[in-house]
């Protein structure tokens, strides 16, 4: 009989493998969600960095050699600041803020991500020599520049571009310490111009790049009653004049730039806001007319493209993780990020070999007001996450279970109340108990089903005495992509106390498979 951890390993080898007869990439790249991509290429070697607001560690880095499959390697910071919202203290938090649009640049063998937050009033500006395993080097200011672009200039000055639809440009100090007083200028008046002006949301997302002598700004708007549009302007000079064109105008897919390969094609980088899942990547054929980026298949943004076919985000965007290592390797895989700051002396891979325990350091009220919840990217078009934990450190008033975060979230537990325990289902914005189910064990497991086909976007939730025979609890959770979190759906494992802290939860492993299991 193959255990429980064995066979996560046969999974993970299994993953590797593309479709059948799958010989092109298809869209979307990456059926999750990667929002508000930067890319640049170094050699034959692309990278990207997106969004991950509330998460922590923040800004991920990932990297790919054809542009169609991705890996995490590393991320720009741990935690964004100390702060009661990013700590979740003090009844703050910063769900839907965090960190928001990154610009990824590779200058005089320099990587640098800038960013920026709502939630600390300040603009971030991260560098390091080498991208996949260095650590990098944070400098901060403000105000807080609204999705800036950073721009370094072959003259070696340093610029960002900034703000909805009037988009203002500033140049910065050599040191990258700040802006040079006197510069911010407006760069484009209404850059809303080219899509009409019955506009929903204001022309944003800059990205500025420079080909063959020429500046092209990119940039998203939402005409009311249409929908996501890419306009570029382009311009002699940095500071302008510029003129402007809708450049691709098709499903919704927008917001991104430009990248080239080493053999001379051109794709634009974009995204689609898809359901529940969340925002998840498009790459887009690009060709040149007359100065202009021409995006797509006669206007349209292509299902296939002329490039190798897509493997499964398992291992490298999503894995499974039996919680074994060694005695000298106590970190968690890139794969996984905290909800909001993490508590780093109530989490542990060391306390119980073999094991993630999660012990409570607070009074909490809810799934979505705990600390130390630990997350991974759901996937579409399905996908079925999986856990197992052992509950005998739990204490009075313990909930520990198995979730899917977002404003309308849902998850099974186990509730330790009145010395006794009971599985429950809990679903919806303000937790409604929709089943409990007495429990006596001191194993339980859990699953999540997550269809996201057709933008269904249904989860199911189940429980099992031995990790073999399920039953589904409580009933489907009809989830929502809100601007709340403003992300998409995250697996989570969670623990939190209502009575007394101090208790403790052993989860043994985490799986995830794709499709509906």
């Amino acid at each position: 009989m193959i255990s429980r951890k064995t066979g996560s390993i046969i999974l993970i080898l299994l993953s590797f493998f593309p479709s059948f007869g799958q010989e092109n990439a298809i869209n979307p790249i990456i059926h999750a969600d990667v929002p508000d991509v930067s890319m640049i290429r170094v050699g034959d070697t692309y990278y990207t960095s997106s969004t991950t607001m509330h998460m922590s560690p923040g800004v991920p880095i990932m990297k790919s050699k054809d542009l169609v499959n991705w890996e995490i390697v590393n991320y720009a910071y741990d935690i964004l600041d100390d702060t009661d919202a990013l700590n979740m203290e003090n009844g703050k938090n910063a769900y839907g803020r965090g960190s928001w649009a990154s610009s990824l640049r590779y200058y005089d063998e320099t990587f640098y991500v800038s960013t920026f937050s709502s939630t600390t009033g300040k603009t971030y500006i991260y560098s390091t020599d080498d991208i996949e395993n260095g650590d990098w080097k944070k400098q901060s200011f403000e105000p807080s520049l609204h999705d800036n672009s950073l721009f370094f200039d072959d003259d070696a000055r340093v610029y960002m571009i900034y703000a909805g639809g009037t988009i203002r440009i500033v140049e910065l100090k050599k040191d990258l310490s700040g802006p040079i007083p006197g510069t911010d200028k407006v760069l484009i008046q209404n850059a809303n111009a080219p899509a009409g002006d019955n506009i929903m949301l204001n022309a944003e997302g800059s990205q500025l790049f420079k080909v063959n002598g020429k500046y092209y700004l990119f940039n998203i708007t939402w005409p009311r009653g249409g929908m996501r549009t890419v306009l570029v302007h382009r311009a002699d000079d940095i500071m302008g004049p510029y003129e402007g064109k809708l450049v691709l105008q098709d499903k919704g897919v927008a917001q991104g730039g430009l990248i080239d390969t080493p053999e001379g094609d051109w794709y634009a980088y974009l995204f689609r806001d898809n359901g529940a899942v969340g925002r998840i990547p498009y790459l887009v054929p690009v060709k040149w007319e007359n100065g202009w980026p021409v995006l797509g298949t006669a206007g349209k943004v292509p299902m296939e493209l002329d490039l190798p076919a897509n493997k499964s985000l398992i291992p490298h965007i999503v894995n499974s993780d039996g919680f074994s290592r060694s005695e000298n390797e106590k970190e968690l895989p890139l794969v996984w990020q905290w909800n909001h700051n993490p508590q780093n002396d109530l989490w542990s891979l060391g306390a119980r070999e073999g094991y993630l325990r999660l012990t409570t350091g607070r009074i909490d009220t809810s799934f979505v007001t705990t600390r130390n919840t630990l997350t991974q990217r759901t996937i579409g078009p399905e996908s079925t996450g999986e856990t197992s934990l052992d509950l005998s450190g739990m204490k009075e008033g313990d909930i520990a279970g198995f979730g899917v975060l977002q404003d309308k979230y849902g998850y099974v537990a186990v509730k330790f109340e009145n010395d006794k325990k009971k599985i429950r289902m809990v679903k919806g914005r303000g937790g409604e108990v929709v089943e409990e189910i007495p429990f006596e064990g001191q194993e339980i497991f859990f699953k999540i089903t997550c269809d996201f086909k057709d933008r269904s976007d249904i989860a199911r939730f189940y429980y099992s005495e031995n990790g073999e025979n399920w039953k589904e609890i409580g009933e489907p959770l009809k989830m929502e992509y809100t601007l709340g979190q403003f992300m998409g759906y995250r697996y989570a494992l969670f623990n939190y106390a209502t009575e007394t802290p101090g208790g403790y939860a052993d989860f043994e492993y985490f799986r995830i498979q794709e499709g509906l299991q």
